[in-house]
């Protein structure tokens, strides 16, 4: 890689390592440009000119978790399943508990479905995941057809990352109601939304959810 493109990795890794951080310390309205051109050790006019705003931060963000999350789903399920319902549960079950884990993650999320370009990221990068998974089912269907369900299936995970879990509202609870919603859509039989819901129950999540955060900024951090 020549030096200045190095250079300018390195700083657009800085800014996003700086970014999550703040992100995930302060939440994301309060993190503002310059907060994060501080926390970063650059100048505000390196962010804009990299980023432009925070909306392409957190699009480049979202990818990062994403992966990290099929990551960390395909670690932990070698071996144990190649199941595509049941790897799509998991994966699902995951980013569940990663936006419980805390309420600035729950709102990083809920700004990342909400944007045009950040979500616009997720529906690209999850609708071949969905296919994939998911044609089984959908024969007949084409890959616009899974993008388009795509955009009833993200809102069904945004509304439920959005409600806090209380006494009546549990994470067990949360995770069934997410499954089976999704499943419907995609129309898979009753039996193997059951099984799925109980696949899920054996792992532990939160541990999990939090080696995907911290794995997500040592990344970002050693690539500075």
């Amino acid at each position: 890689m020549a030096g200045k493109e190095f250079e300018n990795e390195s700083v657009k890794s800085k800014i996003l390592h700086a970014a999550a951080k703040l992100f995930l310390s302060v939440g994301y309205e309060q993190a503002t440009i310059v907060k994060i051109a501080e926390e970063a050790g650059v100048n505000r006019g390196s962010v804009i000119y990299f980023f432009k705003n925070k909306e392409n931060i957190v699009s480049e963000l979202v990818a990062y978790v994403l992966e990290g999350q099929f990551k960390a789903t395909t670690e932990f399920l070698n071996s144990k399943t190649d199941d595509r319902i049941l790897f799509y549960a998991a994966e699902t079950t995951l980013q569940l508990y990663i936006a419980e884990s805390s309420e600035h993650m729950r709102e990083m999320y809920n700004v990342a479905y909400s944007l045009p370009g950040s979500s616009g990221v997720i529906y690209r990068t999850i609708t071949g995941k969905l296919e994939h998974i998911f044609k089984e089912y959908l024969p007949d269907w084409e890959t616009k057809d899974f993008y388009e369900r795509e955009i009833a299936s993200a809102g069904v995970m945004r509304n439920h990352m959005s409600v806090p879990c209380d006494m009546y509202f549990t994470m067990d609870r949360k995770v069934r109601s997410f499954l089976e919603s999704t499943f419907l859509l995609y129309r898979v039989p009753d039996e193997k939304i059951a099984e799925a819901v109980e696949f899920v129950r054996q792992f532990p999540w939160e541990q999990i959810a939090a080696g995907v955060i911290a794995n997500m900024l040592a990344y970002l951090e050693s690539k500075t």
